[in-house]
C-alpha cells in the first residue's frame, strides 16, 4: 500500500509509509492525526477534499504550513510569537 504525502516542496509524492501529521490546505494548519478540532471537522463533511498528510513537523513547516493551536498548542506559541 502507498500514501500521498507532501513534500517540503508541497508538492504531493508516494511514500511506503503512512504520514504521521495532518494537515487543512485551505488553512495551511497541520496537527496530530488524533486532534479534536480535526476530528469536529471530519465529522461534518466538507474537510476531507482539503486534507494533506505530512511525514514530520519539519516538512510541514517547509511547506508552509503552521501548528494547530488546538492540538499542538505549545508549537503553535512558538510559531505565532516568531
Amino acid at each position: 500500500m502507498t500514501y500521498t504525502l507532501l513534500g517540503a516542496d508541497g508538492r504531493p509524492y508516494e511514500s511506503a509509509v503512512p504520514g504521521r501529521l495532518g494537515g487543512y490546505r485551505r488553512g495551511r494548519i497541520y496537527g496530530r492525526l488524533d486532534c479534536p478540532s480535526a476530528l469536529r471537522a471530519i465529522a461534518d463533511g466538507g474537510y476531507m477534499a482539503h486534507r494533506v498528510f505530512f511525514a514530520d513537523e519539519a516538512t510541514a513547516r517547509a511547506a508552509g504550513y503552521r501548528p494547530c493551536a488546538v492540538c499542538l498548542p505549545d508549537r503553535y506559541r512558538e510559531w505565532k510569537n516568531g
